[in-house]
């Protein structure tokens, strides 16, 4: 009684958002857990209107604009005091390491947003607010004791809020070795925002191999305007931008609407994982392998004369790998073969 073969549904599309929001009386609590399937949870079951969290309603708006119906999504507000490095960092109370632990390895990516209290003045020396490049180095740190500690691999974007409009002013994100954090700059409103949302919903609407600016998809935003900070993206420049590692907004030339540039990461170019693909193709694939040899622990190994493991033993622990991810992403076209030959997996 295995299934007769069958995969069961994969969980790559499962995230979390992690923001600034109020306390909605008898309904929304911050530092608490939520997991919705659609906007109307959020309005109908948490209490969640444009009066009283204007910016988690907008980024969950979002978010289902892009995502099926349905789609999983992990949910925790916080008070507006509480900065893009406070949520980034693994320990800090309420945080990434007790999210991750409550949903035990289930989230594969985490998305952080701050709308800051009123009055807040931002370092915005190097183009963009000093907190979001905190938050970056933290949120590696955050990652890889996911993958390393958890065996639950996860990478985190954080939106890139007060861009100041001059690309040379920015850091440069490809001279670091953040490949499990990315930074988006880019919103539907003119002014300090970001569309995290819209990127969330995007990556829970592809499979994991697939790049979110792929032209084939359709554009991602088509009924308003996009902005970099406080200019429209066309009038933006866009390449510098890119070219310095942040995932941002683009056209193109005989299409409508507004594509993502790429999908980079806030690492080096020469780096297997600086772009989301490579992570979460890869992530993906350890995750089946992590299970698969899961059920071998503690067995008991069958060793030759010499105390030397069984080659046939080794070779099996080989193949139930192989396996597993092939009859996982191959058979799914998460992972390329050669079309040619039937035994190419």
């Amino acid at each position: 009684n295995g299934a007769l073969g069958q995969v069961a549904a994969s969980a790559d599309k499962v995230y979390a958002l992690l923001t600034t929001a109020a306390v909605v009386a008898d309904k929304f609590a911050l530092a608490t857990t939520y997991i919705i399937r659609s906007l109307d949870d959020l309005v109908t079951d948490l209490g969640i209107t444009a009066e009283n969290n204007p910016g988690l309603l907008k980024a969950v708006t979002e978010f289902y604009s892009m995502a099926p119906q349905g789609t999983e999504l992990w949910v925790r507000g916080y008070a507006d005091t509480v900065t893009l490095t406070n949520l980034a960092t693994l320990n800090h109370a309420g945080g990434i390491q007790s999210l991750l632990t409550e949903a035990k390895g289930r989230i594969r990516g985490i998305f952080i947003h701050r709308t800051p209290a009123a009055g807040y003045t931002p370092t915005t020396t190097e183009g963009i607010d000093a907190d979001v490049i905190t938050a970056a180095a933290a949120a590696q740190l955050s990652a890889a004791w996911a993958a390393e500690t958890l065996k639950a691999p996860a990478f985190v974007i954080i939106s890139g809020l007060y861009y100041q409009g001059t690309p040379a002013t920015l850091p440069d994100l490809t001279t670091n070795s953040y490949n499990r954090v990315g930074v988006m700059i880019g919103d539907t409103v003119a002014g300090n925002g970001c569309a995290i949302g819209i990127l969330a919903g995007r990556l829970a609407s592809v499979p994991v191999q697939r790049n979110i600016g792929r032209v084939k998809d359709g554009p991602v935003i088509t009924l308003t305007n996009a902005y970099m900070g406080s200019a429209l993206v066309e009038a933006s420049d866009v390449e510098s931008v890119h070219d310095k590692g942040f995932i941002t907004l683009r056209t193109h030339v005989g299409r409508a609407g507004y594509y993502f540039s790429d999908d980079l990461l806030a690492t080096l170019p020469t780096d297997d994982y600086n772009h989301l693909t490579a992570r979460r193709t890869v992530d993906k694939a350890y995750r089946i392998a992590y299970d698969a040899c899961l059920g071998e622990l503690l067995e008991e190994i069958p060793v030759n004369a010499q105390g030397q493991v069984s080659p046939h033993y080794a070779k099996s622990l080989e193949t139930l790998v192989e396996n597993a991810i092939v009859n996982s992403m191959t058979v799914n076209g998460e992972l390329g073969n050669d079309p040619a030959n039937q035994n190419d997996t």
